[in-house]
């Protein structure tokens, strides 16, 4: 029984549903509720958030479940509550429109906005009576300054409008980056290295995936040490920390601090999918056993917690549970005394456990020691020293159970499965686990049986909405490396005509960039695009990414071309903003210079496929087949004297054929 319900009780959203109760007279974003505002005249507020977001936990408890606030809010708003993974084109507008305003974005994210739609105030967190005051003020200027609101509204509005080119001064150049603009980029992401903890200096810290791919794929270009140390160190960083979840695997959003200790404790798929990737590139590159172990469990966490029962992973865990942050990651002395039994002194020194607590009388556990160090402290081997250790995992990860859990967000979003898709592929390359080539077989089953529907991407199994640009750039680029993990050329062929989706119905001839949202998709304010790299890569990067991939796969060049003239734009961009243009640098790095096609063919062409996948080759796209075929980029190659044969080509034209996967490496690294 509940004294309130309101309009969200009908709505699918995990967050929305948090909502139904609230006195607040909530409603969804829709046409119908657009119309009510024009109709009544009134001012709305948009309300975004998230199910797994803290402190839209905190402001609904303060505000919006009280009566003498919602009151308020019914009298004078109409009042709209958008679940920003459901709708990110509405909070795409209206996030940009606060940065407009001079303020800080964030969740939840509270915008005011004339009944046209147009944004006139807005802000993240207000505390209950600064709440009830901005309420009053709103609706005050609203009845007495009209005029001052609607010009304000109208003035922000033009700047949500305006081309990205004009904005950004997106003139573009000639060429790709050349060996300066790839030094100087690199320095102008060096300088904010922090040399202590890992990571670029802040505080808050986000792993931030595609800063570090940025690295890798420099290091791979330019064998620079120092940018590979630095790598190295970020990675064992952020999993010696707390954001990283020691007894069950897989991170939290973001660190509260420089140390990577204190995480905000929610699980976000997409973090998890990016991470996969990264540190399975980094074990490519270093062969780190820490990195080895950080995959595997992050995997079998994403099947044991993440995993619906069709092959989809849902989409975010709680950082609460009880009401509390945290609470089901962090543990008291006494807990971990039982637990750990003969061996607490080694658990508490290796994981940073104090009798009273290492953060607000509790522990999160993280990692201060060295294994050597604790091997001599000790006096253990490394293998009694592993096995300790994940007895203690096992019994701990147990003991969790028995908790209250967070909640889970049960959607199933395209994009956040593509990234994860993503990742569980290039763990698998790295690795060779054959648990992880399943566990991604079953994910790609999925997406292509229940989200791709009549030559559509839909962003939700169970909703008819098309998915957004997000959700294309990401599902198409894991088909494709997908099918550079198994070589099932389905998924080839189902990502190109994703793309070819994606630019009847994305595609802005005038900017050279693709929109957010479809062409078909509900009417906002503004039509924006994605242009620079956050915790996702911008949709844009990824499809430049995407548009040269498979234009080398297919040999079409007018593809190619198409992905380096968009990715020229931004050049200048990369260069001075490496770090909000870390994944368009990716790509900028893999075509500056020789890009490979390898080519395999013969009997043991998966075998060889596999062993090539191990290495850190960003700079190359690979297939192969047990004969030739009438089908780029097979035709004229065969298996020479019936053994498999590597064809090591560039821009189409290959090198001498060879039979062994050391000769076909030490062709693609003399280039």
């Amino acid at each position: 029984m509940h004294e309130y319900t309101n309009d969200l009780i009908n709505s699918t959203s995990p967050y929305l549903l948090q909502h139904a109760h609230n006195p607040v007279d909530w409603k969804e974003w829709s046409e119908e509720t657009l119309d009510q505002a024009k109709k009544e005249d009134k001012p709305i507020l948009v309300s975004i958030g998230y199910s797994s977001c803290h402190w839209c936990h905190v402001m609904e408890k303060e505000s919006f479940e009280d009566p003498a606030v919602a009151k308020i809010m019914n009298e004078h708003f109409i009042n709209i509550k958008v679940d920003r993974e459901e709708r990110p084109d509405v909070d795409q507008v209206y996030m940009d429109a606060v940065h407009a305003m001079g303020l800080q974005g964030g969740w939840p994210l509270n915008v005011f906005l004339t009944p046209d739609q147009k944004p006139f105030y807005g802000g993240t967190y207000f505390p209950k009576q600064g709440w009830v005051n901005l309420l009053t003020s709103i609706n005050e200027a609203f009845e007495k300054n009209r005029d001052k609101i609607n010009e304000s509204a109208e003035a922000f509005t033009q700047n949500l409008q305006a081309k990205e080119s004009e904005k950004y001064k997106l003139e573009g150049t000639s060429h790709q980056l050349n060996e300066d603009e790839i030094g100087q980029a690199y320095k102008n992401l060096a300088v904010k290295f922090d040399k202590v903890d890992g990571g670029i200096k802040k505080s808050p810290k986000f792993p931030m995936p595609s800063v570090w791919q940025f690295l890798a794929t420099y290091y791979d270009r330019t064998k620079n040490e120092s940018a590979l140390q630095h790598l190295g160190f970020t990675l064992e960083k952020i999993a010696d920390g707390g954001i990283y979840d020691h007894i069950g695997g897989g991170f939290a959003r973001y660190s509260t601090d420089e140390e990577w200790h204190v995480p905000h404790f929610e699980k976000m798929l997409y973090d998890n999918g990016q991470l996969l990737s990264l540190y399975a590139n980094g074990y490519k590159l270093t062969k780190n056993p820490k990195f080895k172990r950080t995959i595997i469990e992050t995997t079998q966490w994403l099947e044991r917690e993440m995993l619906h029962e069709s092959g989809g992973f849902y989409s975010t865990l709680d950082a609460d549970s009880e009401g509390e942050e945290g609470k089901f990651y962090v543990w008291s002395y006494d807990e971990i005394m039982e637990l750990a039994g003969s061996d607490l002194s080694m658990i508490a020194a290796y994981y940073d456990v104090q009798k009273s607590g290492n953060w607000e009388g509790k522990n999160a556990l993280r990692v201060v020691r060295t294994e050597e160090e604790m091997l001599e402290e000790f006096n253990l081997s490394p293998e009694v020293f592993e096995n300790k250790i994940n007895s203690f995992k096992v019994a701990a990860l147990n003991k969790r159970q028995e908790r209250v859990r967070p909640g889970l967000d049960y959607k199933i979003i395209a994009g956040w499965n593509g990234l994860t898709l993503t990742g569980l592929c290039q763990a698998y390359q790295a690795l060779q686990d054959s648990s992880i080539l399943d566990l991604a077989k079953r994910n790609a089953e999925f997406i292509k049986g229940q989200l791709i529907k009549k030559e559509r991407l839909h962003r939700f199994p169970d909703k008819q909405m098309e998915g957004f640009l997000e959700d294309y750039a990401a599902i198409i680029q894991s088909f494709i490396i997908y099918y550079e993990t198994t070589l099932n050329r389905e998924y080839l062929e189902l990502a190109n005509m994703l793309l070819i989706r994606v630019d009847e119905a994305f595609y802005d001839e005038t900017e050279n960039l693709y929109y957010f949202s479809a062409d078909e998709s509900a009417n906002l304010i503004a039509r924006k695009k994605e242009l620079f790299d956050n915790v996702i890569p911008s949709s844009n990067s990824i499809m430049a990414w995407n548009l040269i991939h498979i234009g080398t796969h297919l040999y079409n060049e007018k593809l190619i071309q198409k992905g380096k003239s968009i990715l020229a734009q931004v050049t200048e961009l990369i260069v001075a903003e490496p770090e909000y243009m870390s994944n368009w640098g990716v790509l900028a790095l893999e075509v500056s210079g020789m890009f490979a096609e390898v080519i395999i063919v013969g009997p043991k062409f998966k075998d060889f496929v596999n062993q090539i996948n191990q290495q850190f080759i960003p700079n190359k796209i690979i297939s192969g087949t047990t004969e030739e075929m009438e089908l780029s980029p097979f035709e004229m190659k065969t298996a020479v004297n019936g053994e498999t044969t590597i064809y090591v080509c560039y821009d189409k034209t290959c090198k001498r054929p060879v039979t062994s996967v050391a000769e076909a490496l030490e062709q693609i690294q003399a280039n």
